[in-house]
């Protein structure tokens, strides 16, 4: 039963890190040509994942969150009629790219959703064995 517990563990760092993920990629799409007050363009968010295992079982491995970075990066642009170019009519644009977003989003939701089928499955079993352990 103990093993159970561990793959629904498993799953639910799984669908949390998918979760995390798919904010950070909301939030890109959502600033795609943002800026702060101060004029400075939206930093593109990138999460960051580890794989932690288990020190007494090798084979279960974890995923964890262990950063949300700031993409650095930006874009200039020629539009000399933008309230924020520069004196040569540049502007600086954040480096999002809304297709690449989406299809990241996309493999972020068909991982979440295999996590979440792993995670049913288990409950799944769980239930049986117990009926039969009555």
């Amino acid at each position: 039963m103990l093993d159970l517990f561990s793959a629904l563990d498993i799953s639910a760092s799984g669908m949390y890190a998918q979760r995390i993920r798919m904010n950070t990629i909301a939030s890109n799409l959502a600033n795609y040509e943002s800026y702060t007050p101060e004029g400075e363009p939206f930093r593109k968010l990138v999460p960051v994942f580890r794989a932690e295992e288990n020190p007494q079982d090798k084979t279960e491995v974890k995923v964890r969150v262990i950063a949300i970075l700031q993409i650095p990066d930006t874009k200039l642009v020629y539009d000399p009629d933008h309230p924020y170019a520069d004196e040569n009519g540049y502007v600086e644009l954040p480096n999002i790219e809304p297709v690449k977003e989406m299809i990241d989003m996309i493999t972020a939701v068909r991982s979440y959703e295999a996590n979440l089928k792993a995670f049913s499955m288990t409950t799944e079993i769980a239930k049986l064995t117990l009926e039969l352990w009555k």
